[in-house]
């Protein structure tokens, strides 16, 4: 039998039979998983009353005998959250979060930056003040990238050029286009979103930061609107998921 120990974040949990619990867990090193904690929802022992949603645990797991399943044998609380179990919006705002990483799905290689990136999540849904209004839609980004799906958002797709200006990114490929470059008639019937340059900065902060460190600053509206477009439609058009009554289909 296989065993191991590992930090998990759990996504979501359900119950099945009349004592058993089964779990997704982000484990810091192996990844998103689905185990079974047996008898998870009475013993006080092994589990002590820890599987909720948001909470981080140390887990010692174990294979069942013909390798088909994991169980969850031990869990400690490590920490979770207090304030946001009594907000229904912002826990809407984590449920959003937590599906994009369950529809996704976590390798391994991913896992350690995924596990740091919830772990943030969850303390700026946490804190007092108002979280950024695109938060879903950042943690997308930020998400897509960290398993290797990075839109790039610093050059021009064509020729290259650092752009610092306002642009238009092409959907489809995951690119952008200069003033120059962009004037062609092809260019302009293709699927598009014009990004200010506040807004392009704004992703590229995104990009390359944690939640705790995303602008949390008044967008205008046309700022707001382009950079929901682009993230949206480059999730769509690229990772194939679309946000649909409560959680993602495949588009």
């Amino acid at each position: 039998l296989m065993e191991w120990t590992d930090q998990a974040l759990v996504l979501r949990m359900g119950a099945f039979r009349e004592s058993d619990i089964w779990l997704k867990l982000l484990c810091r090193e192996h990844g998103l998983l689905t185990l079974f904690a047996f008898g998870g929802s009475r013993s006080r022992r092994r589990f002590c009353g820890c599987l909720d949603v948001l909470n981080s645990l140390q887990c010692r797991v174990r294979s069942s005998k013909d390798g088909r399943f994991l169980n969850l044998e031990e869990a400690a609380l490590l920490q979770g959250p207090r304030l946001l179990r009594r907000n229904w919006q912002r826990m809407g705002l984590a449920a959003n979060c937590l599906r994009f990483v369950e529809a996704m799905g976590v390798g391994e290689d991913a896992a350690p930056e995924a596990f740091l990136l919830v772990e943030d999540l969850r303390a700026v849904l946490e804190a007092e003040k108002a979280p950024p209004v695109l938060l879903p839609l950042y943690f997308r980004l930020r998400l897509a990238g960290a398993l290797g799906f990075a839109p790039n958002l610093g050059q021009c797709g064509r020729c290259g050029r650092e752009i610092s200006e306002d642009a238009l990114f092409v959907v489809d490929e995951g690119q952008l286009r200069c003033s120059s470059c962009r004037s062609s008639r092809f260019e302009l019937e293709r699927y598009g979103v014009e990004i200010p340059a506040q807004g392009l900065d704004l992703l590229r902060h995104v990009q390359q930061s944690f939640p705790s460190g995303w602008p949390d600053g008044e967008l205008s509206p046309p700022v707001r609107r382009a950079c929901a477009r682009a993230i949206d439609g480059f999730v769509q058009y690229h990772l194939g998921l679309a946000w649909e009554g409560n959680y993602f289909r495949r588009v």
